[in-house]
């Protein structure tokens, strides 16, 4: 069964993430909704997913995600594993840092899916974000704002622990 990539990107920064994922993972198909918002409803045909948000404003998922999210909202994600992937800014928006990668993940839970790819909070300074669970991110967590420096390791750590089951 192939594996999938879905993200939106505003300011590029995402689409670059997605980028060095698909290009470390390998053969999976990748779709950016930013281009076209019905690709959301093709993540219905795929078992093993990456979703990729970054957080915009108050804690609200990005334009493109947030304008397909009634699409979202109908996928049936039983028996699909999900890693997911988020992007904020811990230092101007610590109070609600990632926010949109707590929304995707309580979606996917409440829908059916299993969630792996949990990373810790280590080496992050913020406040509060919805995407902690038992202390840990529920995902990947990139702050290309102020930490661009450490994306490259925290995507190789982050794909060895999810390799085995996403391919």
């Amino acid at each position: 069964m192939s594996s999938a990539i879905f993200y939106a990107s505003s300011t590029g920064n995402t689409e670059e993430i997605a980028n060095k994922i698909i290009e470390k993972l390998g053969n999976i198909d990748s779709y950016n909704i930013s281009n076209n918002q019905e690709d959301v409803k093709k993540i219905a045909t795929y078992d093993k997913l990456i979703l990729a948000t970054s957080t915009w404003g108050d804690g609200d998922l990005q334009d493109d995600w947030d304008e397909s999210w009634d699409n979202f909202k109908e996928i049936d994600f039983s028996n699909k594993i999900v890693a997911l992937v988020g992007l904020g800014d811990q230092e101007s928006y610590d109070d609600t840092f990632v926010n949109s990668l707590g929304t995707m993940y309580e979606q996917v839970i409440s829908q059916g899916g299993k969630v792996i790819g949990f990373t810790s909070k280590e080496g992050y300074e913020f406040e509060e974000s919805t995407a902690l669970k038992d202390n840990q991110f529920v995902g990947l967590v990139i702050d290309e704002d102020n930490q661009s420096d450490l994306t490259d390791e925290r995507i190789d750590n982050w794909i060895e622990k999810i390799k085995e089951e996403i391919l």
